[in-house]
């Protein structure tokens, strides 16, 4: 269908993007939340150049976790003085932002409304600070009474609790250890790839005006433990995982291009969402069939890279989630991109900063600027969970041929893909091999301890401890030449009830 017959109405435009950065002198002047949220909601409206805010009908905020609110979706809307009929305040996932600009697409190509804004916003450096030296805030009051929102321990099972593998930086070396392997490398190529990706992402960071952290740093800076760049989980240094610690807001304005066209807007301010796809993984990751690769990734990034004409190298300008390396260097090979390949057009979460769930709200203003600069085809590619949840949106600056498709889903792709799911032991003796593993280090540089994922005689799975006593066993696990994924040991009980592994 050329796009001269889709009405113009039902055609979705990105108009305005507008972001801020709040670095305070003292901490009680600190901007909460949902002013940063405000705030960079007026500046998506002045950065379209057309009065759009008071028309909002669609409005998704994305999940805060620095600052608790009772509704604060109704709160934004009651400061923007609108109404708008979908009012959305969604759960944690960092995925979320693109899920919500693609669905507010859909609205706006469904006829539902015609002008629709997505925004999130986090205060954490600020929050933590004030914690930290016993400041109150002059915030609105913190609702206790409303629910922290659930997240990685409320899904995964007691022994995984127990082992201290429950948290992304301590969840995510096992995907990292399982592809790494399964591609053929060594733990010191690995990391080295590791290093190179990440020192693109602190490039693009460097040039960033919105970025927390704008410096260049080599690959050798950021893979290597230092008092400053200290060990986390094997093997991810600070440098390798995301930031928290920062205060931002980002928003999007979406309208219609006869509505764009109507309020004067200049057409090559105009970027069009063209179509994405959603899959996911159970929460409980260890439900999970391998860790070498992501079904629901895969089949996400496929769906997008068969919209662009089956090849990801036609994307000029890409945004590849990067809360820790594995999952840009799975994402750029089920792309069929090189080691080359220049993954962030905003600068990664360790970088420009992870402001919790709403990082790729900042990637998607990132590449709307890009695309208004010269770029052609964006993707912009999120993921929440421990790799559990996965969007990826296609953006450009030229006009769709067709409606946009209302399917986003390729959960059964994903799921015809998925293989027999190990049962897993709470208890376990014998041989383990090993499928998986990381080391946990201590705040002063010292392991506390290892954990293995092995899989049992019978092929059944469980976790595995490795004292810090252990020395044998984890100068195994930590050989830079050889991994030790696939090697055996052998599985005992400790006396606290955990079963424990030794190299044979």
């Amino acid at each position: 269908m050329p796009a001269t017959s889709i009405p113009p109405d039902r055609i979705p435009v990105i108009v305005g993007v507008g972001e801020i950065v709040d670095r305070p002198k003292e901490i009680a002047d600190g901007i909460e939340p949902l002013d940063l949220l405000e705030q960079a909601l007026r500046r998506a409206e002045a950065d379209a150049g057309a009065k759009l805010l008071g028309g909002v009908q669609s409005l998704d905020v994305v999940s805060f976790l620095s600052w608790r609110y009772r509704d604060p979706e109704k709160l934004l809307a009651q400061r923007l003085g609108i109404q708008p009929s979908h009012c959305y305040y969604g759960p944690v996932g960092g995925e979320s932002p693109i899920r919500y600009l693609h669905e507010a697409a859909l609205r706006i190509a469904r006829g539902e409304c015609t002008v629709a804004a997505v925004c999130g916003a986090e205060a954490q450096s600020t929050a933590t600070k004030a914690e930290r030296a016993g400041v109150k805030l002059p915030w609105t009051p913190f609702a206790h009474d409303v629910e922290e929102p659930k997240r990685g321990a409320a899904f995964q099972k007691p022994l995984a609790v127990k082992l201290g593998v429950f948290r992304p930086v301590t969840v995510y070396p096992f995907y990292e250890a399982a592809s790494s392997a399964q591609w053929g490398q060594t733990p010191r190529e690995a990391m080295a790839e590791s290093g190179m990706l990440w020192a693109r992402y602190s490039d693009a960071a460097a040039q960033n005006p919105n970025a927390w952290l704008k410096r260049r740093f080599t690959s050798e800076e950021i893979t290597t433990p230092t008092a400053d760049n200290r060990l986390i989980a094997w093997p991810y240094t600070k440098l390798q995982v995301a930031n928290p610690m920062v205060n931002m807001g980002g928003a999007l304005l979406l309208t219609s291009l006869a509505k764009a066209r109507a309020a004067g807007i200049s057409e090559d301010r105009l970027i069009y969402p063209l179509g994405g796809a959603s899959a996911e993984e159970p929460r409980d990751y260890l439900l999970r069939d391998q860790f070498y690769e992501s079904h629901p990734q895969n089949a996400v990034l496929r769906a997008v890279m068969d919209l662009a004409g089956g090849d990801g190298r036609r994307f000029d300008a890409i945004e590849l989630y990067s809360c820790f390396p594995c999952v840009p260097k799975m994402a750029r090979r089920t792309l069929g991109l090189g080691a080359d390949v220049q993954p962030t057009v905003t600068g990664g979460l360790t970088f420009f900063g992870a402001p919790l769930n709403t990082y790729m709200t900042h990637a998607a203003c990132a590449m709307v600027r890009r695309l208004r600069s010269g770029a052609r085809l964006g993707l912009l590619y999120g993921q929440g969970g421990f790799v559990t949840k996965h969007h990826a949106l296609m953006v450009s600056r030229t006009p769709p041929r067709e409606l946009l498709s209302q399917e986003t889903s390729v959960q059964a792709v994903a799921d015809r893909s998925k293989r027999a799911v190990p049962e897993f032991l709470t208890e376990a003796t014998g041989k383990g091999k090993v499928e998986s593993f990381t080391v946990i280090y201590g705040r002063n540089g010292e392991v506390e301890h290892g954990v293995v994922m092995l899989r049992t005689e019978g092929d059944k799975r469980t976790l595995g401890r490795i004292p810090a006593s252990e020395e044998k066993t984890l100068a195994h696990l930590l050989d830079m030449d050889r991994t030790p994924v696939g090697s055996t040991g052998d599985i005992t009980m400790a006396t606290d009830g955990v079963p424990e592994w030794r190299v044979a």
